[in-house]
């Protein structure tokens, strides 16, 4: 059975669509949403048999993989990320939301399905309505990884059309909100305040520095 194509309007995003795809994702859903850098593919991070399935949709190995997620606001960022000096969270308040994955040290409380043996996490809070106000409804992160296949020319699909087309049968639902950009978001390690950038994305961490 094919997924749904849902439309939103990143300004405005209907509350009965989000209430309906939040549903999906408690229920074990894997979807394919918009950010504000690339199209992503998530799931709830507390459902373990939906990271599986996740992961094995990107040929990932559950225990090695590094999965970031997204966070409504910096108060999320708080329960899942330790050792937040004040030097840190300064500049994830000027830089968030923004297109950005800060590298933090893992708390307690981060899912063993996201961190399993790692000692870090990857968090995200894009300048996009759609999916901050899934997680809002959702009441927790939901995973995101990218949607692009290494082997691809074109590296990652801006058309929810065509992402559509390729992956209705094998996600629950595909969110069209708009066209897409083909870079993504910029990691930064936090670790000991290095604000080292491991890969150069969308976002110029330096502007907050």
């Amino acid at each position: 059975m094919a997924g749904e194509y849902i439309k939103l309007y990143p300004d405005n995003p209907s509350p009965v669509k989000i209430e309906h795809i939040a549903g999906i994702l408690k229920n074990g859903g894997l979807i394919i949403y918009p950010t504000d850098t690339i199209y992503g593919l998530g799931c709830d991070i507390f459902n373990n048999r939906a990271v599986e399935k996740l992961c094995r949709l990107k040929a990932m190995n559950p225990s090695k993989v590094n999965l970031s997620f997204i966070c409504y606001d910096l108060s999320e960022i708080s329960r899942y990320a330790s050792d937040v000096t004040r030097t840190v969270f300064r500049v994830l308040k000027k830089s968030l939301p923004g297109p950005f994955t800060f590298i933090l040290k893992s708390s307690s409380h981060a899912p063993k399905t996201i961190h399993a043996t790692k000692k870090t996490v990857g968090i995200r809070i894009p300048d996009n309505n759609i999916p901050r106000d899934i997680v809002r409804v959702l009441g927790n992160p939901i995973v995101t990884t990218s949607i692009h296949h290494d082997d691809e020319v074109i590296e990652y699909q801006t058309d929810p059309e065509i992402i559509f087309s390729k992956f209705k049968n094998q996600v629950d639902v595909v969110i069209d909100g708009g066209p897409g950009k083909n870079i993504p978001s910029t990691v930064v390690s936090c670790i000991d305040e290095s604000f080292d950038v491991l890969r150069q994305g969308l976002g110029d961490i330096s502007r907050f520095l």
